[in-house]
C-alpha cells in the first residue's frame, strides 16, 4: 500500500467515523423531535427555532461527511454545531472529570476534534467530491 492510499484510506476511516456515530444522534432525533431544546434556547433568548438547526448539525453535516461530498462544509457545520452544542448545554461540566476519569464532554470533544481533522484534511480520494475541489 503507498503513503497515499493509506493517507485516504486514513480519511475516508475519519469521515465514516465521525459521520455514522454522530448521523445516529440525528436519527434520535428525527424520530423524538427537537421541542426539548426550546427550553434552554429560550433560557438563552433564543428563539425556539434555532433548534432545528441540529438538523443541520446532527443529519445534513454527517450525510455530506459520510459521501466526502462537500465534507469539509459538512465538517465545518459539525464544529459550529458542536461549539454551539458546548455553549448552550454543557458549559458547567467544560472542565469536569467522569468518575471513572475521562473528561465528561468525551463525546462531544470527538465530534468537534474529529470535525476540525476533517476540516484540515480534506475527504481524500475515496469519497463522491473526489481529492478536487475546495470543499473536498
Amino acid at each position: 500500500m503507498t503513503s497515499s492510499t493509506g493517507d485516504d484510506l486514513g480519511k475516508l476511516v475519519l469521515r465514516l467515523c465521525l459521520g455514522v456515530l454522530l448521523l445516529l444522534h440525528g436519527i434520535s432525533k428525527l424520530r423524538y423531535g427537537v421541542d426539548w431544546l426550546a427550553g434552554p434556547l429560550g433560557a438563552r433568548g433564543l428563539p425556539s427555532f434555532v433548534s432545528y438547526g441540529v438538523y443541520l448539525g446532527e443529519v445534513l453535516a454527517p450525510i455530506l461527511v459520510i459521501l466526502g461530498l462537500f465534507s469539509r462544509l459538512g465538517a465545518l457545520i459539525i464544529i459550529a454545531n458542536m461549539l454551539f452544542v458546548f455553549g448552550l448545554v454543557h458549559m458547567a461540566d467544560l472542565l469536569t472529570l467522569s468518575k471513572t476519569g475521562g473528561w465528561t464532554l468525551e463525546l462531544q470533544g470527538f465530534f468537534l476534534f474529529t470535525g476540525l481533522a476533517v476540516l484540515l484534511l480534506g475527504a481524500g480520494r475515496f469519497s463522491l467530491g473526489g481529492i478536487n475541489g475546495r470543499w473536498n
